[in-house]
């Protein structure tokens, strides 16, 4: 393996977000912040603890707080990442060089998870300002945010080889994620919805990433712990066999 070539993708990578570091923490730190004022002080205080297993309702926000930040900035810096040097013809010095595919992988996923944990973990500092929130299970917490972010660093980088306009960029982060995030639990607990609403939820596969998170910080979530961890596993493997058969046929890198 060419470590050298894929720490110099990481490096490349992180210092292109450390030269508009302002813009990209303070909008989602900021965003974040804003729910967490709106929904978990002006809103929480009205809800009863035991709709939520005993923990307050800013509290129980927290995780899925996080986890809306790190689907959209994981997918979203990695796509841009590797969409940029196919827009500009950069590709096909990267596809000339002596770097392969787990390389570039390292590189351009490594950089993208990497920078969407910088602002999570900014957030969850944040957080803290606002909410008197624990987490349960730190170690596991941490391990199961890097395997999220991760994923959909993954899945963005997916993204990013598939579009060929800046527009189709936006068209799953803001059309498909974003509505699934906010539908999947993130400011409730499926148990307050009823039938068949209850069931739908289900179906939404973000809704066991956000109970996975959930789970790590308060002990307790509406789907077990070991489904949300392993669908995020599948996930993540499924990713990477994809992006493994785009750099043996080709597709979208060579057009």
């Amino acid at each position: 393996m060419n470590l050298r070539g894929a720490i110099a993708i990481l490096k490349n990578e992180l210092m292109r977000f450390f030269r508009t570091v302002l813009g990209s923490i303070l909008s989602p730190v900021l965003t974040t912040s804003l729910y967490i004022v709106v929904f978990g002080a002006a809103i929480g205080g009205r809800m009863d603890p035991s709709q939520f297993g005993g923990t307050s309702y800013g509290a129980f926000i927290v995780p899925g707080l996080i986890m809306l930040t790190l689907l959209s900035e994981s997918t979203s810096n990695a796509s841009f990442g590797i969409y940029m040097p196919k827009f500009t013809g950069a590709i096909y010095e990267l596809l000339s060089a002596p770097v392969g595919v787990a390389e570039t992988i390292i590189g351009f996923v490594g950089a993208a998870a990497m920078k969407s944990l910088i602002i999570a973990a900014i957030i969850l500092a944040t957080a803290r300002i606002f909410v008197d929130y624990s987490i349960a299970h730190p170690i596991l917490a941490m391990g199961y945010i890097v395997l999220v972010a991760a994923s959909f660093a993954l899945f963005g980088f997916i993204l990013g080889l598939w579009a060929d306009g800046f527009e189709k960029l936006q068209i799953v982060p803001m059309l498909i994620l974003m509505p699934l995030t906010f539908l999947g639990g993130t400011f409730y607990s499926v148990q307050m919805l009823a039938e068949p609403w209850s069931t739908v939820a289900q179906l939404n596969p973000i809704f066991y990433l956000i109970n996975g998170l959930r789970w790590t910080f308060t002990g307790s979530s509406d789907v077990p712990i070991g489904l949300a961890f392993g669908f995020t596993m599948a996930f993540l493997i499924l990713c990477v066999g994809i992006i493994a058969w785009i750099f043996k046929t080709g597709w979208r890198l060579r057009e």
